[in-house]
């Protein structure tokens, strides 16, 4: 699960690199190269039991491919709206909606170290980011609430994967999400102007950014607790900043390396915990 966000995280390096690609565009190549390399993969697993797999992911695994097509686009289309600021500490209650809604829905005892760390680390987000709020006109509002359908989906597909997953294969939903995503964002991406050097670059977004990632996460889904997955995600936040200072040399401020601190201090302190708890339950069995 460590890896799935640090490969999300480096969205920010690899678009800096686009020549004439932008906006509605970029979304729809990185979805469509996300479900041709899902896609790929699946049909080599399954050969000819490719369209079995889909049909077999029942009312989970359509609800999981919606979740990821709302995640894919509902974000990209709250940047043309508002800030990347506004946006992502709209996207950091993921965490806190996640151990609600396995309280709720998967009747999940929720440790208290967990929640200490999704209060610790959303404050933490707010530290990075500060500086980033602004007032809000009506299309700055519209785009918040579009970045807040993203939290929302988030903290539905983990406990869909939690509660679906055990039982049905729902990595294909990773593909049904990439292709809705793509199909929705293709009219408002006309007229296409991607170079082949943007093309190139969308390509792998689409694979190691978007698609192999998404198939880590539901993986991973299988062996970690609900709220563990939301917070672990934090870390594309924390990370992409970080990437683009190493590659591209461009600073982040300070409140973002002291607030990127207190986030990861945040995950740290959950999983050492959660690691001990369960060092010393194994000992006492």
């Amino acid at each position: 699960m460590i890896i799935a966000p640090t490969m999300w995280s480096t969205a920010g390096v690899l678009s800096r690199q686009l020549e004439s690609a932008r906006g509605f565009e970029v979304s729809f190549w990185r979805s469509f190269f996300a479900a041709l390399f899902v896609g790929t993969v699946l049909a080599g697993q399954h050969k000819t039991g490719l369209g079995q797999k889909l049909k077999s992911l029942g009312r989970y695994g359509l609800a999981s491919g919606v979740m990821w097509a709302a995640m894919f686009t509902c974000f990209m289309l709250a940047l043309t709206m508002t800030t990347v600021a506004n946006a992502l500490i709209v996207e950091s209650f993921a965490p806190l909606l996640t151990a609600i809604f396995a309280w709720i829905f998967l009747s999940e005892k929720i440790p208290g170290r967990t929640w200490l760390a999704i209060v610790v680390a959303f404050c933490g987000m707010l530290w990075m980011f500060i500086d980033g709020f602004s007032q809000l006109d009506s299309r700055g509002l519209i785009g918040v609430m579009l970045a807040l359908c993203v939290p929302f989906a988030v903290a539905a597909n983990v406990i869909i994967l939690k509660k679906g997953g055990q039982h049905v294969d729902l990595i294909p939903a990773v593909l049904v999400g990439g292709v809705l995503s793509a199909v929705l964002m293709l009219p408002f991406a006309l007229p296409l102007s991607a170079s082949l050097h943007d093309i190139l670059i969308l390509a792998t977004l689409g694979v190691f950014q978007l698609g192999l990632p998404c198939m880590i996460m539901v993986h991973a889904a299988k062996g970690l607790s609900a709220p563990e997955i939301s917070l672990l995600s934090l870390l594309e936040v924390v990370l992409g900043p970080f990437w683009v200072w190493l590659a591209i040399g461009e600073e982040p401020a300070k409140a973002t390396l002291m607030g990127g601190t207190v986030v990861l201090g945040a995950l740290i302190f959950n999983e050492v915990m959660a690691f001990r708890q369960d060092r010393q339950a194994k000992s006492l069995s």
